[in-house]
C-alpha cells in the first residue's frame, strides 16, 4: 500500500479518555512513589507527550531523562541506542515511559539493559499496550489503555512522521476496512 492510500480514521481515544486515564495513572503513581525518588525515562519521541502530561500530574520527586533507540530489526539482533540517559542510575528505581507496547522486543531489550545498570527495580508505563502483537513476553506494570492489532497515530504515535500532533488517538484507516470492523468489535464506531 502506499502512503497516499492512508487516510485518518476513527477516534479509538479522545482528548478527554486519555486525559482521565493519565489521571488515574498518577494518581496511583503518586502512592506508590511517594516515598522515593526514581529515575523516569522516556523513549523518545512517541512517549513525549505521554510523559510530559503524566509528569505534570505528579506529586513526588523525580528526575526525567530521554533515551532513543534505533527500532528493533530482525536480523540486526537487538536495538541500539541512539541517545542515552544522562543520570547515573545505580541504586535507582527506574520508571520507563513508552508510548505503545506491542512486540515487546525492543521494550524487552530496555528493561535489561536498564537492570543491568541499576540493580533495582524496573518498571514499564505505557499509554497503550498492544499484547495481540506480543512477540516476546515483557512485564507491562502500568497501562492505560489497551488495544487490538490495528495501528493507530496521534498523541505522540506518528505514521512516517505525520499525525503525532494529534490531540486523540486514531486509528489510520487501511483501503480494506480491517481497522474499521475491529473498532466495531471494540464499540468504538
Amino acid at each position: 500500500m502506499s502512503e497516499e492510500e492512508f487516510q485518518l480514521g476513527e477516534v479509538v481515544f479522545s482528548s478527554s479518555e486519555i486525559e482521565k486515564k493519565i489521571t488515574d495513572l498518577a494518581q496511583r503513581l503518586n502512592q506508590e512513589y511517594a516515598a522515593s525518588r526514581p529515575v523516569l525515562v522516556c523513549v523518545l519521541k512517541g512517549a513525549v507527550f505521554f510523559a510530559v502530561d503524566l509528569s505534570r500530574k505528579l506529586s513526588f520527586d523525580f528526575d526525567l531523562e530521554f533515551i532513543a533507540l534505533s527500532r528493533f530489526r530482525s536480523g540486526a539482533g537487538k536495538a541500539v541506542i541512539e541517545k542515552d540517559v544522562e543520570t547515573e542510575l545505580r541504586n535507582r528505581e527506574v520508571l520507563i515511559v513508552e508510548d505503545i507496547v506491542d512486540t515487546g522486543l525492543t521494550l524487552h531489550f530496555l528493561i535489561n539493559t536498564f537492570r543491568k545498570r541499576t540493580l533495582k527495580e524496573v518498571r514499564v508505563c505505557t499509554l497503550l499496550d498492544c499484547p495481540a502483537r506480543r512477540i516476546i513476553d515483557v512485564a507491562v506494570d502500568y497501562a492505560c489503555f489497551e488495544i487490538p492489532d490495528i495501528y493507530v497515530v496521534g498523541y505522540g504515535l506518528d505514521f512516517k512522521g505525520r499525525f503525532r500532533n494529534l490531540n486523540e488517538i486514531r486509528v489510520l484507516k487501511d483501503p480494506y476496512g480491517r481497522s474499521t470492523q475491529i473498532l466495531k468489535q471494540m464499540g468504538k464506531e
